[in-house]
């Protein structure tokens, strides 16, 4: 997959409509700034970390005289491509939807720092046969750096309301692998004593994301895994994973691994 990636010291560049399909990272070096992302202003200085989803949804930029930032954004389904779907990524993605800024230690940042400059020097290496195994691996490192700066924030928080049960349940519903049978909104919803439209509705609203982007993101895993067995026949999968029918289940395939199961399967072998 080819993906886009973007360095640059230029704040007000940060989302820029060229940027819509990426996932951005700043960090404040010095000075001050604001911004405003769904709806709420965010105010920046040394040491912040803004990580935002689809950058198009940030507004009201501004600057004080001595602001110096540096951004790092790259296509955001190649970031989420990364990493498995159980991963902190999930529940770390839907506390910054909430809120985007992750205060960060001198140590923290001076490694954010460097993984965006690490990633900076190979921008240009396209022409290299593994560019994209190159540069996801370079963009995993600052991820985990992220994570880990956000799950030491994150630690010092609580979230007891209703919405975030709700979101947490729902999460821990799905990292018990449940999705292999249940993929059907309504499904989750009965589990969560909650309606269909209600959950989808709080879900989209805490994390900008649907209820079935979640149960995808869990069951992609699980269908690589089984297309990985060799041992196992296609038919096999299917029933396993409660697809009504063979044909179904290549569309299920081909719409979210680009490609028809047998396809995958072949793209696998030793060229």
């Amino acid at each position: 997959m080819k993906a886009d990636f973007r360095y640059s010291t230029d704040f007000y560049g940060m989302n820029a409509h060229e940027l819509r399909h990426t996932c951005i990272h700043l960090l404040c070096i010095g000075g001050e700034g604001s911004f405003v992302f769904n709806e709420h202003c965010y105010h920046i200085s040394k040491n912040d970390l803004v990580v935002i989803p689809m950058p198009h949804r940030v507004s009201n930029l501004a600057a004080h005289a001595d602001l110096e930032v540096e951004w790092f954004a790259a296509d955001y389904k190649f970031l989420q491509n990364l990493l498995p779907s159980n991963n902190y990524s999930i529940g770390g993605s839907i506390s910054l939807n909430q809120n985007p800024v992750i205060r960060l230690t001198d140590e923290q940042a001076s490694h954010i720092s460097d993984d965006f400059h690490r990633l900076f020097g190979r921008m240009n290496d396209s022409h290299l046969q593994f560019y994209s195994e190159l540069m996801g691996s370079l963009c995993l490192t600052m991820m985990y750096d992220i994570f880990e700066a956000h799950a030491q924030q994150e630690a010092t928080d609580s979230h007891t309301d209703r919405t975030a049960y709700i979101v947490k349940q729902l999460m821990t519903l799905l990292s018990t692998g449940i999705s292999r049978t249940e993929r059907d909104v309504g499904y989750y919803a009965q589990r969560l004593n909650v309606s269909p439209k209600y959950l989808s509705s709080t879900i989209k609203r805490v994390t900008g994301h649907s209820v079935t982007t979640y149960i995808d993101r869990h069951t992609i895993p699980i269908l690589k895994d089984y297309l990985n067995d060799e041992r196992m026949s296609l038919t096999q999968i299917a029933d396993l994973m409660n697809f009504t029918s063979l044909s179904y289940f290549s569309r299920y395939c081909t719409k979210h691994l680009g490609q028809s199961p047998s396809d995958y399967r072949k793209s696998l072998q030793p060229r």
